[in-house]
């Protein structure tokens, strides 16, 4: 079993940033495509960032220009830095290996709020 294990959740005043982090077990995270889902009340699950193996990203229209993933395959980690945060990135935020197996982690509550 992988263990996916986020930090770096927590409240946040609008306009402000947070950066999630998520370290991962195992000897293979840099095969693996990663990605941040995150989930409001009320909610469909969405994906909201994703990074392949090669580097490549993707991120969902809401947060493109504001939210960054990245990975360091030494450190076995993988982050997303959220800047300008809205009211409504209020989520459980969750990291997820997307590829070739997958597997989530227990996620972390960001709220935005003023």
């Amino acid at each position: 079993q992988v263990q996916l294990v986020e930090s770096g959740g927590g409240l946040v005043q609008p306009g402000g940033s947070l950066r999630l982090s998520c370290a991962a077990s195992g000897s293979t995270f840099s095969i693996y495509d990663m990605g941040w889902y995150r989930q409001a009340p009320g909610k469909q699950r969405e994906l909201v960032a994703a990074i392949t193996s090669g580097d490549s990203t993707n991120y969902a229209d809401p947060v493109k220009g504001r939210f960054t993933i990245s990975r360091d395959n030494a450190k076995k980690t993988v982050y997303l830095q959220m800047n300008s945060l809205k009211f409504e990135d209020t989520a459980v935020y969750y990291c997820t290996a997307l590829r070739p197996w997958n597997y989530w982690g227990q996620g972390t509550q960001v709220t935005v709020s003023s």
